[in-house]
């Protein structure tokens, strides 16, 4: 019974909807892109592309062509077969126009077509067209050239044929809708990395890349595959060995290669390719190669002694310190979790990688043996440091610092204990603490103040960072761990906000801060839990109406509709000069504040980033501040 003062709508068949064509992809984008923010728009061009590539690892396409148009829309041109045009002998229309209409229609199901292809579902020039206020395709094939033009999914005209065409390809251009996107401004950096990306996976093809918005042209192609990946990964690191170890194997239908290489730092990089497809949540492809690294560098050890028999082996962690590596496979039938394709599911690639990684790293081992020596140095001082960390938890648990209860002496924490309502604050020093714990709404909001800059962790072994006060609080209060002992059930608060000063040293402790996530606790970023708080920089007051700017051109609009006479100006330099009501009202209070999520859609830029501003080498932080400088708006001197 519906309650009192509800009318029930009925419900019978003409209740029950079905979404014909395309309509379902322009209802739910989400479930095909990801999102309709930046990240889903460019997921729009790497569709497009995959399908060229696709034609690469055919062995039918040797050059690809990005263009970044002047009017928003993208064309992406392959010297490939050609998308078939001949009318379809069941649907009795072109190919090409049931390739862009209907629904999981494709060749990627046949694989007489496409051995291996990255476009598996039969979904990904749908959604495109599907998406796109317009969508226009030329192919040339069979000595002739074609095309048809779509508007939001649907044909707005017949195939046409043009004339006469010599060699084969497909030419599409797309412009993004409008009524879909948040964003309809395609990114330089996003494409190209991408781009940059695919030639290194596939060495045979070159991708020539044009933003015609300014003229930028850029070509692409690496013939030492994903061994130069790895070299440029590494560019700013000391390397333990000059040239990285390519393993190539292959087991039953799945293609295997691995690049890796070692570097005196401390971190991890692993980056993982399904058909060329960035699986950045890993998956069963990863799990085999850290298996097989762990057992054939304990195994390497233990024959040359430097682990005794009795003594406990080498792990995962220890193996992988400074370890830079590259896995791309190429699986005949893969499992992807999502159209998004972000991690791979099939069991048997688990073994499969494992145990090519195993036969081929032994043998280059052998061969090689300053090679392995250097591993096992590099991997029995990171086993030295994990036990000191070990020691180092311990004495800290004693203390009460980790375990039962011993929360940290200035965490001011919030009354629930429902860790999904729970939110986290860390601020920098006591000034901006008190005034946030003033503001903070107790039942749900815990407020953690930092005393100066914690250690930069992209220098430091575990063992010197639970030596530091700071971190140690951090890792209290959150409560997962870290490293390979995080437990992301034992989170205590599902929104942890950074809260600094809108000033150079501020933005120095959030960088340190994300450091220490990115390397340590990864998992906080990839789940969504990690915020930057956006505070107002200005407080405009004319008379009793008060306005808060967050950048100076809003400040400078704001003036501009008031006037300035008798406006009165206050720029906030740190939290502790706002009032506790002033920074409830404008960063703290859920539909009043703005949050920016942090989240790490490219793994590459990432890492690059943080090794050159938190690295060891000065040359390459004083290049990237060189390039960056004219893009500083907001100077504190």
């Amino acid at each position: 019974m519906a309650p009192e003062g509800i009318v029930q709508a009925a419900y019978d068949a003409s209740s029950i909807q079905v979404l014909e064509g395309l309509s379902a992809v322009r209802k739910r984008p989400g479930m095909y892109i990801g999102s309709t923010d930046a990240r889903g728009l460019h997921h729009l061009i790497n569709e497009v592309v995959d399908n060229s590539i696709d034609e690469v690892l055919a062995g039918a396409c040797t050059e690809i062509w990005v263009k970044l148009n002047t009017d928003g829309t993208c064309t992406v041109i392959d010297n490939g077969r050609g998308i078939p045009v001949e009318i379809h002998p069941k649907y009795h229309k072109p190919a090409l126009e049931i390739v862009l209409t209907i629904l999981h229609a494709g060749s990627k199901f046949d694989r007489n077509t496409y051995k291996v292809s990255g476009g598996l579902h039969g979904v990904g020039l749908h959604v495109v067209n599907a998406l796109s206020e317009w969508f226009e395709v030329k192919v040339r094939r069979d000595g002739h050239e074609y095309w048809q033009r779509y508007e939001r999914g649907a044909p707005v005209s017949p195939l046409k044929v043009l004339g006469p065409a010599e060699g084969t390809g497909t030419e599409q251009t797309f412009l993004p809708d409008k009524e879909i996107f948040e964003t309809l401004i395609f990114d330089r950096e996003t494409v190209a990395r991408r781009l940059k990306e695919l030639s290194f996976l596939n060495p045979k093809v070159t991708i020539h890349f044009a933003d015609e918005r300014d003229g930028t042209k850029t070509t692409f192609h690496h013939a030492g595959g994903i061994a130069e990946f790895v070299g440029d990964l590494n560019i700013g690191r000391n390397v333990l060995f000059p040239q990285p170890v390519y393993l190539h194997a292959k087991r039953d239908t799945t293609d295997i290669e691995v690049a890796l290489q070692y570097n005196d730092g401390y971190n991890e990089t692993t980056l993982a390719f399904v058909n060329n497809i960035n699986t950045v949540d890993g998956g069963t492809h990863v799990v085999g190669l850290r298996a097989a690294l762990t057992r054939t560098l304990n195994d390497y050890a233990r024959t040359r002694g430097f682990v005794k028999g009795d003594k406990e082996g080498l792990t995962g962690e220890d193996v992988r310190e400074g370890l830079t590596c590259v896995l791309s496979v190429k699986v005949l039938e893969p499992q992807f979790e999502g159209q998004t394709k972000a991690r791979l599911g099939n069991s048997e690639v688990k073994g499969q990688v494992e145990s090519a990684v195993n036969e081929k790293l032994d043998e280059f081992l052998e061969e090689h043996p300053s090679v392995g020596q250097s591993l096992i140095i590099k991997a029995v001082q990171a086993a030295q440091a994990r036990e000191a960390a070990r020691k180092a938890r311990e004495l800290t648990r004693r203390k009460g610092l980790l375990e039962g209860g011993g929360l940290p002496g200035k965490l001011a924490d919030c009354h629930s204990r429902d860790p999904t309502e729970c939110e986290l604050f860390i601020v920098e020093g006591d000034s901006a603490g008190g005034t946030a714990k003033q503001g903070r709404d107790r039942e749900f909001q815990a407020i953690l103040p930092l005393r100066g800059k914690i250690l930069n962790v992209e220098k430091a072994r575990l063992d010197k960072m639970l030596e530091n006060e700071q971190v140690r609080a951090l890792i209290t209060a959150i409560g997962i761990g870290i490293g390979d002992e995080i437990d992301l059930a034992k989170l205590r608060y599902h929104k942890i906000i950074l809260m600094t000063d809108a000033d150079v040293d501020g933005a120095h402790i959030r960088t340190l801060l994300l450091t220490l996530f990115y390397r340590k606790m990864l998992q906080l970023i990839t789940e969504g839990h990690v915020y930057i708080a956006q505070a107002p920089l200005y407080r405009l007051q004319k008379g009793a109406k008060i306005v808060y700017a967050y950048s100076e051109e809003e400040r400078d609009r704001e003036l501009k509709a008031w006037g300035s006479k008798g406006v009165t100006t206050q720029r906030y330099k740190g939290l502790g000069e706002m009032n506790s009501d002033q920074l409830r009202d404008t960063t703290m209070k859920p539909g009043h504040r703005s949050l920016l999520r942090v989240t790490v859609d490219d793994a590459v830029k990432a890492n690059d980033l943080f090794t050159v501003l938190m690295g060891e080498e000065v040359e390459p932080r004083r290049l990237y501040i060189q390039a960056h400088a004219v893009e500083v708006t907001n100077l504190d001197i």
